[in-house]
């Protein structure tokens, strides 16, 4: 591609750090402009973006754009080439997070030839967040982006080859083989695969919801809590650890974090709980479900009331916050897997106690597993403990007599 790539974003911003990531791997110029330093910035993103200020926005030499881009978007607008070095290994690895990763890392300790597949950027959600304050080793904390970034060059150093961008349609084996199917074209052999493609963010699918997501509807408060520098209030929807440490970082941005439980109790620790009742800033409603956003009357498609209802009274109720962050939990990245290896009723996947799936040689570690903790540390332990299971799985096919035809 002729010319050069502009990226609009904030130094604060994940998504944009990402995008400037998958760029510089690919070897792809681009001009850096920071919007809170380019003071024309904020005119072209919003230009380009409906009024609305969705970073990174990257505008390309033929003058088209992406808003928020995937690494899979950036990629297939840029003709990069998504396809590994060889199509037969000893293991392929869907997703490329904490589990996948850590996985990754045993078996090429162990000499196999080991790919992982990622169909968004390598380091899944704790490269998106903010810090990480509980994970052994770090007594002072680390940032998740620097984490996952140690993590990948830990498997680089013994060789695993990674593919970013790069979906998986399917998984399929005939007991001796896993054939893996990328949204490429491509199909990758193995003698066996972890799934490991953790989870993302559930929405409330409230009328209005959809048509408000970036302009007021967020999932993400580290990428999106500094546009509401100044803000009178914003609203947290879920009462759960994520919910409480979300709604804590946001308090440098607004006068006051209002966090919403549907239940008549928070479910978050007893540390962030108290944390979050002596904030000065900080309230909590509880026995609120979600019944619709609704947008401004202006035209601007912004968010102007989150309503409700309260479960307890039946009472309806509004709020009017800048902005509403929903974290209400996760669902298991699964889809590409329905049908062909059992899920329990959440749509996650069900494995023994050596992480086997339902299906022969493939196996499945971290968020995506049924009974997992949804930890960083579980998921690394989790990632390890598959690898152990995967290696004996490997020994036992070699060991396997060969019957002449």
């Amino acid at each position: 591609m002729t010319g050069s790539v502009k990226v609009y974003g904030a130094s604060w911003c994940p998504d944009c750090k990402r995008a400037k990531r998958f760029l510089g791997d690919q070897r792809i110029a681009f001009e850096w402009h920071d919007i809170e330093v380019d003071p024309d910035g904020p005119r072209i993103v919003q230009e380009r973006n409906g009024g609305n200020n969705v970073i990174p926005t990257i505008v390309f030499p033929d003058g088209s754009h992406l808003a928020e881009p995937t690494n899979e978007e950036l990629a297939q607008k840029l003709g990069i080439a998504r396809t590994a070095v060889m199509h037969v290994y000893d293991l392929v690895v869907v997703g490329g997070g904490p589990a996948g990763l850590t996985t990754s890392i045993y078996g090429a300790r162990e000499n196999l030839q080991v790919l992982v597949i990622d169909s968004k950027g390598l380091g899944g959600q704790a490269g998106v967040t903010e810090r990480l304050d509980n994970y052994p080793g770090f007594p002072e904390g680390i940032g998740g982006a620097e984490l996952a970034d140690r993590i990948v060059l830990q498997a680089r150093r013994y060789g695993v080859e990674m593919l970013e961008a790069v979906s998986v349609l399917a998984i399929t084996s005939d007991g001796e083989q896993v054939d893996v199917e990328t949204a490429t074209g491509d199909h990758y052999h193995s003698r066996a695969a972890l799934i490991a493609t953790g989870s993302r963010y559930r929405r409330t699918d409230a009328p209005g919801e959809d048509d408000l997501i970036g302009a007021g509807i967020h999932f993400c408060a580290t990428c999106d809590g500094p546009f509401y520098r100044g803000a009178s209030e914003l609203v947290v929807l879920g009462g759960g650890n994520s919910g409480l440490e979300e709604g804590l970082f946001l308090t440098q941005f607004a006068e006051k974090v209002t966090i919403v439980q549907r239940g008549d109790l928070l479910t978050a620790s007893k540390l962030l709980q108290d944390k979050v009742a002596s904030h000065p800033r900080m309230r909590v409603l509880l026995n609120r479900e979600v019944t619709g956003f609704r947008p401004k009357e202006d035209g601007s498609g912004k968010l102007a009331a989150v309503e409700l209802r309260n479960t307890a009274t039946g009472e309806p109720e509004e709020l009017h916050p800048a902005a509403c962050f929903v974290f209400i939990g996760l669902d298991p990245n699964t889809g590409f897997v329905k049908g062909t290896v059992d899920l329990d009723a959440r749509g996650s996947i069900v494995t023994d106690t050596g992480f086997q799936t339902s299906m022969s040689g493939v196996f499945a570690a971290g968020d995506v597993r049924a009974g997992s903790t949804k930890q960083l540390a579980s998921a690394v332990g989790e990632g390890a403990a598959a690898a152990i299971a995967i290696r004996q799985h490997l020994e036992a096919q070699e060991a396997k007599p060969v019957h002449d035809m």
